[in-house]
Order: structure tokens, then C-alpha cells, then sequence
């Protein structure tokens, strides 16, 4: 019978890249980021969900014509739309959960989704 046998640095190798690899697919796999916000952009029919971070134009056909949503620099407002009065326009940009513009007369909305630990920060519109 034979004593201990050395480990061989291949074997050491291989088994410091298995812990290794284990160890970043854990983090990868159980580690959210803080903020998860999503942008949903509805219209009559059809829906689209972009991560906040997207960089997206969306061209949403209403029963007026198209209405047209920008994300861009952590942010999404309504670029465009056939609507008489262009409050959804006037409304500027979103960013923050709960957040939200919509462009009635066309039925197309635009909605932040998810987790943001700055949604209780109220806005200039709120004081």
C-alpha cells in the first residue's frame, strides 16, 4: 500500500479553474444588480420590454398614425406622435420605477418597471 501521493501541478490547475469557474457562474447566476429597471412601451395590440441601459427608437402604430418612444442615457420619453395636443411629448423623459407618459389619444404607453432603490425620490413634479 502506498502513502499519499503528491498532487501534480496539472491537477492543481484544473482544480483551481473548476473552483474558479464554479465560483463565477454562482456570482452570474444569484447576483442581480440594484437597479432593474425596465421600459415597457405598449400600443394597440403589441407590447416591448428594453432594459433602461438599451439605446432604442420604437415606432408604435396607433389608431391616429405612429407614435415614436426614444431610450437612450438611462432615460425614455415620446419623441413623436400624431396627437392634436403633444402632452406626451411635453412630458419629457422618464427614468424612475413607477414612471410613466402616454400618448391617450394614440393608446400607446410608456412605463418604468422593476426594482430602483430611488423610487421614493420624489420629482419636480411631485413638489
Amino acid at each position: 500500500m502506498k502513502g499519499n501521493v503528491p498532487v501534480k501541478i496539472p491537477d492543481l490547475v484544473i482544480i483551481l479553474l473548476a473552483l474558479g469557474l464554479s465560483g463565477f457562474s454562482a456570482f452570474t447566476a444569484y447576483v442581480r444588480p440594484r437597479h432593474t429597471i425596465q421600459v415597457l412601451v405598449r400600443g394597440p395590440g403589441q407590447s416591448w420590454i428594453f432594459p433602461l441601459e438599451a439605446e432604442e427608437t420604437v415606432s408604435v402604430q396607433g389608431p391616429l398614425g405612429r407614435t415614436v418612444v426614444q431610450i437612450s442615457g438611462g432615460r425614455a420619453w415620446v419623441e413623436s406622435s400624431p396627437c392634436d395636443n403633444q402632452t406626451c411629448v411635453a412630458s419629457g423623459p422618464v427614468r424612475y420605477q413607477g414612471a410613466w407618459a402616454a400618448c391617450l389619444p394614440n393608446n400607446v404607453l410608456l412605463l418604468m418597471e422593476g426594482n430602483d432603490e430611488q423610487k421614493n425620490t420624489p420629482d419636480a413634479v411631485a413638489w
